[in-house]
């Protein structure tokens, strides 16, 4: 894989241009803001969104990504212009093969109740597309629901050519892992690397090209209420995750005649057609609801400077709400390079039962609560109310060693946490990277109770 020497969080570039590598001209700055751009002058409507005729013979279009009511705050939705509508990429649809993307509610099989480790997933030997490679790991919820998530791993290994995807049944958010990709979106164009995260929001046609010729990396699957900002309380107006690093792409649209395939997921399943042209086709859009992506190596990590370890919380990027406020569908959390300098402290992750389910992945590094066996690329699941925390060696050295302010570097973690317990599809369970005995790690904690110390 063609990739920079550095670390992905030792690069000066991300610091360069607010794109990163890309150039600044490519992308929007903000979040939730109401964009408008055109790849061709003058084919966005000024003062109004469906002219009687919209310029160079474009069709207006809306996509709603919420009910018509919702309040303004929370209404999203685009207006697109584009060489044909929507209404003209239907045909005749058959089913698709799902290779190893599932939904839920899915219930393969009954699994004895366990904290769960996976080693990194290996690359198929056959070429698969980035939605042909999906291996969904965990489900929960119902997607007819509109509640719960998915986690996949994908495992590309050539690109997408000629075929456009879009799925009905959530909002996909992508965290690359191994080897860049490119994500050529209704919207416009989105490059993306380790270290950085792509939203997709429900129902926006992209392509995925490998820049890289195979690409390894996370999937979230949102069932519910789209991803946005978590509140940040008392800690006020600054610092976690930033509006102005968010990046949406400006407008960019294909005009050719070469068929292509679009597979629609929905429902569960997977569906084709073969249409005429590139359905990536528009010239102009404005509004709230498009794709965007983040370099989360820019997140601004807050923390305990004088003694405890405060809850994992802290480190939140993006929720996707429920009907109970705090009680979120999911919240993404991340653990970045920062700064340990808590007095009197256990500094690592604590021991903990939790209601709410975590799916955890390793982007590049060591995640400083498991220094083996956690590898990128692999994966953990610690359900709803099973115990877990520091392995043995993680807590000797954490409960040994000398307070003094440490850093950690070149590291990059994250947790998809849902309220719902995630059930473990039939490929996760039989898989070879499956790590048996996973708990074993914390065998050595021994006793250590003295009433006489």
């Amino acid at each position: 894989m063609a990739q920079d020497s550095a670390p992905p969080s030792a690069r000066a570039d991300i610091w360069q241009t607010p794109s990163g590598r890309g150039a600044a001209s490519g992308y929007m700055s903000g979040f939730g803001n109401s964009f408008e751009t055109e790849a061709l002058a003058g084919a966005l409507p000024i003062g109004r969104n469906s002219p009687q005729k919209c310029k160079f013979g474009l069709y207006a279009e809306q996509l709603s990504g919420s009910p018509f009511t919702m309040p303004r705050v929370h209404n999203e939705r685009s207006w697109l212009y584009r060489i044909r509508p929507s209404v003209a990429h239907s045909g005749k649809f058959e089913k698709a093969e799902m290779g190893f993307w599932r939904t839920a509610p899915l219930v393969e099989l009954d699994m004895p109740i366990a904290q769960l480790r996976w080693s990194p997933l290996k690359y198929p030997s056959r070429p698969l597309s980035f939605i042909e490679s999906m291996h969904t790991m965990t489900t929960c919820g119902d997607a007819a629901t509109q509640a719960g998530m998915a986690a996949h791993i994908y495992l590309a290994t050539r690109s997408m050519k000629n075929e456009v995807f879009w799925n009905a049944d959530g909002e996909l958010l992508i965290l690359p892992q191994e080897g860049r990709i490119r994500f050529v979106t209704e919207f416009g164009i989105i490059d993306a690397e380790p270290g950085e995260l792509v939203v997709i929001p429900r129902g926006v046609k992209f392509r995925a090209e490998l820049t890289d010729g195979k690409a390894r990396g996370y999937v979230c699957e949102n069932y519910g209420g789209a991803f946005t900002l978590p509140d940040r309380g008392p800690i006020g107006a600054n610092c976690l995750a930033n509006s102005r690093d968010f990046l949406t792409p400006v407008a960019h649209y294909e005009d050719t005649d070469t068929p292509s395939e679009l597979f629609v997921k929905w429902c569960g399943t997977m569906w084709k057609t073969t249409i005429g042209w590139s359905p990536l086709d528009v010239v102009a859009w404005h509004g709230n609801y498009a794709p965007y992506k983040y370099d989360m190596r820019r997140y601004s990590p807050v923390g305990a400077i004088g003694f405890d370890h405060p809850d994992p919380s802290i480190f939140s990027v993006l929720s996707a709400p429920s009907e109970t406020p705090g009680a979120n569908n999911v919240d993404f959390v991340i653990f970045p390079e920062r700064w340990m300098v808590a007095e009197d402290t256990f500094r690592p992750p604590w021991y903990h039962r939790n209601i709410m389910s975590e799916f955890m992945g390793l982007i590049y590094g060591q995640y400083d609560a498991k220094p083996h066996g956690f590898s990128p690329g692999g994966a953990s699941l610690h359900n709803c109310m099973l115990p877990h925390g520091p392995d043995t060696e993680a807590f000797e050295h954490a409960s040994n060693v000398e307070l003094k302010p440490m850093k950690l570097e070149n590291t990059l973690a994250f947790m998809f946490e849902t309220r719902f317990p995630q059930r473990v599809t039939r490929f996760a369970a039989e898989s070879d990277q499956l790590q048996t005995g996973y708990w074993d790690c914390w065998r050595g904690l021994d006793r250590k109770f003295n009433p006489n110390a």
